[in-house]
């Protein structure tokens, strides 16, 4: 098998094993930027640490690490290095909630080069190979691109994080899109617009971990971004933290591109 299907097999292994006996039973604790933690995110980023290199002989650098770990390893990884997020979603995982994922990413000079968001609960698959497309549990994506104007798109929006607060308020009060969705997982957001659930996107800051995998299976699935910065996406300067503006078609992007640069 080559690197691709093998790191869907681990997913899918890690995830039976390590993540969905917990689900419905585990309790979680908040580390102290406030977001959740539970044994299951620890217990599948040991085994993702254990056997990602047998995939592909390079460190893994998880969302459960210390910052300063972090960081060491992103700036000492010249010849690649695996990015994960062993539950993206926590709050729904440990409330029952059945919207979460497991991202894992090969990143090599800032870009990912393969990816695979798996959501246990739905067993949907998303995976993508830089310059090979993207699949849906082995279809390639989209799935549907209906053409739609600007005021009748579903948007992905993460209000929380977004700046500055004029943008904020004319999304909360002057949406130019017809309905909003916000689910608690990034990892998930990218690959629900990659497969055309989602028309556009905006959220004024993702975790390196959030979106590696799944900016990748989007921008696979021919769908177009940047930031909130004016930075073509992966060329930003800052990888640990990035803001987006997507969506699936280019007229599409075009409208809510300059409806976004407007507001702020």
């Amino acid at each position: 098998m080559n690197a691709i299907e093998l790191l869907r097999d681990l997913v899918r292994q890690v995830a039976a094993q390590e993540i969905m006996p917990y689900y419905l039973k585990v309790e979680s604790a908040r580390k102290a930027d406030g977001s959740m933690l539970s044994k299951a995110d620890l217990a599948a980023q040991h085994a993702f640490e254990c056997r990602l290199p047998e995939i592909i002989a390079a460190p893994v650098l998880g969302e459960e690490m210390t910052s300063e770990k972090q960081h060491l390893l992103w700036n000492n990884a010249q010849q690649g290095l695996w990015v994960l997020d062993p539950i993206d979603g926590t709050n729904n995982f440990v409330n029952g909630i059945p919207h979460f994922a497991v991202s894992v990413a090969y990143v090599q000079h800032g870009r990912a080069q393969l990816g695979v968001v798996y959501n246990p609960v739905s067993q949907e698959c998303f995976s993508a190979v830089r310059g090979q497309g993207a699949w849906l549990n082995g279809k390639p994506l989209p799935l549907r691109r209906v053409p739609k104007p600007l005021r009748e798109a579903v948007a992905g929006v993460e209000i929380r994080r977004l700046r500055p607060a004029r943008l904020v308020n004319s999304i909360n009060n002057f949406a130019p899109f017809g309905t909003l969705r916000s689910m608690g997982s990034s990892t998930l957001d990218w690959c629900y617009l990659a497969a055309g659930r989602y028309d556009i996107y905006v959220h004024g800051g993702q975790n390196l971990w959030d979106y590696a995998a799944g900016a990748l299976i989007f921008e696979e699935s021919g769908g177009l971004l940047a930031t909130l910065e004016g930075d073509s996406f992966w060329s930003g300067q800052h990888a640990f933290q990035r803001s987006v503006i997507a969506a699936g078609q280019p007229a599409l992007f075009e409208s809510w591109l300059k409806w976004i640069r407007n507001n702020q």
